[in-house]
């Protein structure tokens, strides 16, 4: 666009702000809603100026140098008796803005039952309250929520009142989405529907916990370090040897990565880009580099949203202004039957502002997300036990894999998903599953090796309870009648 296109579009993007804040009702918060417009419009004026130039110098990209990533195998064993004074320094804070859309669930995704019935936040909680008994200390657990997540959160987080366990929690912006013909923001009012609004991305974080006051009331407390993760990786816990290293190297940003496999292709991935550490995530790679950005050779690990921020640096940089420059992600959508668009940003790629950042290599058990249906399967089943909020891998399994899950359509929905199983399915020694089609199993099920179960377009297919399904593949219409 050319400076005039953009100044006019920005005007006009200005006006339709106004028009909203004046229709802002006694009570709710006109100022604090300026405040965020403020913010909008920067990142709606850079995306504007840049939107052409939105894709990274492919020939500036490095792989990490040496010394970037270190080896989780590499860290300095935590002494034991250290570990009290290290939690001290600590606060733990999940990204609780998602809804449970994807899974068919209504509400905060944070508040699924993914084991038993323990919730998201159940098995966290559980882990804190560990940690702060074992130890006798105080480590705060913070929810950043959004405009959607919010209410019902704090209905919630009630029932952890008499936990050892202070639950504390803070809201994201809520920005205007952008309809994509005008470029004018969607909304013409403050509160006329939520689906016309978005929370912009766990980028802002940043300046969201500023806002909030926390990140001041954490600093006035001693504490030194926010561990920031996903609230449905549940892999993410507190690792005193990972925080141990920060404190005693000055790491102001430490960044979680694991071993990219096949089906890791599109996660975000660590570079060095013009002598810096920088998070490249696959929307910032041009078309015709794609296929150069999937390649496990040459970008060997990706990003887990594990990240390790000392308290007085994000400060600092917000002060300073610092995460205005993040890349924006452009996020095309539909919304009311109008194709809009949401611009958003990273918590990892503040990255690059942080002074001695660095990536750690950890194993795969630190990276457990529940996306689907076909995760929360394995993370449901005897491929895990549970220890004080903590899954950890079955030693009776024989490898420390996981299997390859996938669960077909009829398996999308939290709902459907769970009138299917009568039981989970034993798979201690299954490689891999894939499921499709109208199929049922009962319980007793034990599944081994590489398991297929299609059942045709209008036909159906019952696993009877006890049946032993070794390197099988079933497909048709029947009912397994033998074991």
């Amino acid at each position: 666009m050319s400076s005039d296109s953009i100044s006019s579009t920005l005007a006009a993007c200005e006006e339709r702000i106004k028009h909203i804040a004046d229709s802002t009702k006694p009570g709710q918060d006109r100022d604090g809603f300026l405040s965020e417009m403020d913010d909008f419009k920067k990142l709606f004026g850079r995306f504007l100026a840049t939107k052409n130039k939105s894709f990274v110098d492919w020939a500036k990209i490095s792989p990490p140098p040496e010394g970037m990533v270190i080896p989780e195998a590499d860290l300095t064993q935590c002494p034991p008796n250290k570990r009290a004074q290290l939690a001290n320094k600590l606060c733990v804070l999940k990204l609780n803005g998602g809804l449970g859309t994807t899974m068919g669930c209504v509400g905060p995704k944070s508040v699924i039952e993914v084991r038993g019935d323990m919730t998201f936040l159940d098995l966290t909680v559980h882990q804190i309250q560990h940690l702060n008994t074992e130890l006798n200390v105080t480590v705060p657990f913070i929810l950043m929520n959004s405009f959607n997540t919010h209410k019902e959160t704090q209905k919630v987080i009630r029932k952890y009142e008499h936990c050892n366990v202070r639950v504390l929690t803070f809201n994201q912006s809520r920005f205007p989405r952008i309809v994509k013909d005008n470029m004018m923001p969607f909304p013409e009012t403050y509160d006329k529907n939520q689906e016309e609004w978005y929370p912009p991305g766990h980028g802002d974080v940043f300046k969201s916990f500023f806002k909030s006051g926390l990140l001041q009331q954490m600093i006035a407390e001693g504490r030194e370090y926010v561990f920031l993760s996903n609230v449905d990786n549940l892999g993410a816990t507190v690792d005193f040897n990972i925080l141990n290293h920060l404190v005693e190297n000055n790491v102001e940003f430490a960044m979680e990565v694991t071993d990219k496999t096949r089906a890791d292709v599109k996660g975000g991935t660590l570079i060095e880009y013009e002598g810096k550490a920088k998070l490249l995530e696959i929307a910032q790679v041009h078309p015709s580099k794609v296929e150069e950005f999937k390649s496990i050779k040459k970008f060997k690990i990706f990003n887990t949203n594990n990240l390790w921020i000392n308290l007085k640096a994000i400060d600092r940089l917000v002060r300073q202004s610092a995460f205005d420059n993040m890349d924006i992600i452009y996020n095309p959508k539909a919304a009311e039957g109008v194709q809009v668009i949401q611009l958003e940003t990273a918590a990892g790629a503040g990255i690059e502002y942080f002074n001695n950042a660095k990536g750690i290599n950890v194993s795969r058990s630190r990276f457990l997300p529940v996306k689907s249906c076909s995760d929360l399967f394995v993370v449901q089943s005897n491929i895990y036990n549970l220890d004080n909020g903590l899954l950890l891998m079955n030693p009776k399994r024989a490898f420390s894999s996981v299997p390859l899950v996938k669960l077909g359509e009829n398996f999308k929905k939290v709902s459907d998903y769970l009138k299917r199983f009568q039981g989970i399915p034993d798979i201690l020694e299954l490689d891999q599953l894939t499921v499709s089609g109208d199929v049922t199993f009962g319980g007793g099920v034990v599944l081994k090796g590489t398991v297929i179960i299609v059942a045709n377009y209008g036909s159906r297919i019952d696993i009877p309870s006890g049946s032993v399904l070794e390197n099988k593949v079933v497909s048709g219409n029947l009912r397994i009648l033998d074991h």
